[in-house]
């Protein structure tokens, strides 16, 4: 993944928003990562597979509860 310090980011927006339709870019600040600019088609489906994640997580957990496999929340804490 490129990255660019945020002086390069502000200096060359023209060229990040080209590069950035292509693959994600990094942006650091004070030598530190700080955010990632990336086309907003990544996003979405980036977005999309959190969205599906979340609902296979959860129809996993009903097929749990609907089969009685519960776990205790103090056994589970405990467990961690």
């Amino acid at each position: 993944m490129q990255t660019l310090t945020a002086n390069d980011a502000k200096r060359h927006f023209g060229e990040l928003l080209l590069n950035a339709q292509r693959a994600p870019v990094k942006i650091s600040k004070n030598s530190k990562d700080a955010v990632v600019v990336m086309s907003v088609k990544d996003f979405e489906e980036l977005e999309a597979m959190k969205a599906n994640y979340l609902k296979h997580c959860f129809n996993s957990a009903k097929r749990d509860l609907d089969k009685g496999n519960l776990v205790d929340g103090d056994s589970f804490l405990n467990s961690l």
